[in-house]
């Protein structure tokens, strides 16, 4: 993000030249893939972005905000990282263990650098040349991880000087990444602060699209003072949809410097188009534009008003996230409410299936399975399901044998005493139909176990 713009945005450009349609990519995917304008995982099940951004190279030491993204309902965080041009670089090791915290947390990593902001305007900012080299020289973290990783090559990549150079600068980017073996999902920005109010990024986008030797890239909008009316938002998105373009809003506020974003607009707007969205910013922000702050100082417990909003407000990230079925193994509906739909799989079985009972009427049961277990540690999974009656919300219990405790969890809130737990459901997953179930997850500090869990239902 972000930054006032010039008198020149009020600009008005021509209309798309041409319409594109494209089909799926020449080759089987491994990891995420794009076809006919949406996104896929490696499923082949359509995924659609919501989530927010999380400034982690600024705040390397807040890993537990991917825990507390995940607990709100995101499927997805954008990392801020830096490449070493402007800002520290991090390094292969952090960005690891960035991406092992998205899968511990069941979050599609969206990795950007930030270094790039506002190139040709911003003497301190970097080419997507720069970038490029960066993302080259970690690939041996990234390779592996198709299925969990997009690559968003630069944040914001030109101002509102020199950003005629944007369609090569990022179809070169791009086939050297693919040159460089990198098959993930790549993401671009769009120049002017991201917010193409010449609309290079849209009039050129199916030149770069065709850049991509695997088609697998996917185009970001930054939303901000541009965009504060219903009707920019919708033709600038919807140029995208009727050219077969897949395109997400990888940033957008619900004010700003530069005017008022129409951010009501843009989230439903997104939701009846199946299009991602990415607030920005989980917490951190500074000079002047601290109001975009989702919490105050990293605290879930305390969000902001923007916080309350995107997260919980009509159209919001609780009512319309679905996760990534990669984690899940199987397609989620994409058309019933995630609080009252079934589950969608059935989660993976340990050595030893644990045994339930069918609930009573108005009860719940629940089940702890181990997903994922290394050295001193491990994840566990507990799906909660419902009776033969409605329930508003529910309670599960185990005790652990061995000493384990509980680190981070997701989807519901956790508290410990001694060996024995207790989870409740969040605000988003206690109502469940007849029958119906929800899962909640959690990292275990000690030897992997599966404890019988009780349940308990309001």
């Amino acid at each position: 993000m972000k930054k006032m713009l010039s008198a020149a945005g009020v600009a008005l450009l021509t209309a798309l030249t041409a319409v594109f349609a494209f089909g799926q990519p020449a080759q089987a995917a491994t990891g995420f893939s794009v076809s006919n304008g949406r996104l896929y995982d490696a499923n082949g099940t359509e995924f659609v972005m919501r989530g927010v951004n999380h400034a982690h190279t600024w705040y390397p030491q807040q890993t537990s905000s991917f825990a507390n993204i995940k607990a709100l309902g995101a499927n997805t965080v954008r990392v801020v990282l830096a490449s070493g041009d402007r800002w520290t670089k991090n390094s292969a090791a952090d960005v690891a263990n960035v991406i092992s915290l998205c899968k511990a947390n069941r979050l599609i990593c969206v990795l950007e650098v930030h270094d790039t902001t506002g190139y040709g305007e911003d003497g301190a900012a970097t080419t997507l040349a720069k970038a490029t080299d960066y993302w080259l020289s970690i690939a041996d973290v990234l390779k592996g991880q198709e299925k969990y990783v997009i690559v968003n090559i630069g944040n914001e990549p030109f101002g509102n000087q020199g950003y005629s150079a944007w369609t090569t600068d990022t179809s070169n980017a791009i086939k050297r990444l693919r040159a460089g073996g990198l098959t993930h999902t790549i993401m671009v920005d769009a120049p002017n602060w991201g917010q193409d109010w010449s609309f290079t990024m849209r009039d050129n986008a199916g030149t770069v699209f065709n850049a991509d030797p695997q088609r697998n890239t996917v185009f970001s909008i930054h939303m901000y003072g541009v965009f504060d009316t219903a009707a920019e938002i919708s033709d600038y998105l919807g140029r995208f949809r009727t050219a077969g373009l897949p395109i997400v809003v990888g940033e957008f506020g619900f004010n700003h410097s530069d005017g008022n974003p129409d951010e009501d607009a843009i989230m439903s707007y997104a939701q009846t188009n199946r299009i991602g969205y990415l607030g920005w910013s989980w917490s951190g922000n500074g000079g002047g534009v601290e109001y975009l702050d989702m919490t105050t100082g990293f605290n879930p417990a305390q969000l902001t008003s923007w916080g309350q909003r995107i997260f919980n407000g009509a159209n919001g990230i609780a009512a319309t996230s679905r996760e990534a079925s990669v984690y899940a193994g199987s397609s989620p509906s994409p058309t019933t409410s995630p609080t009252t739909s079934p589950s969608p799989t059935t989660s993976p079985t340990p050595s030893t299936p644990p045994t339930t009972t069918p609930p009573p009427a108005g009860g719940c049961t629940a089940t702890l399975t181990v997903v994922n277990s290394w050295q001193g540690g491990f994840q566990g999974d507990v799906k909660v399901t419902a009776g033969s009656a409605a329930i508003t919300g529910w309670t599960a219990r185990w005790t652990f044998a061995n000493g384990q405790t509980v680190s981070q969890a997701w989807n519901a809130t956790v508290s410990g005493s001694g060996s024995a737990f207790t989870a409740r459901n969040v605000d988003y997953n206690g109502r469940l139909g007849a029958g119906a179930s929800t899962t909640f997850g959690f990292i275990g500090n000690g030897s992997a176990a599966t404890p019988a869990v009780t349940c308990s239902a309001s």
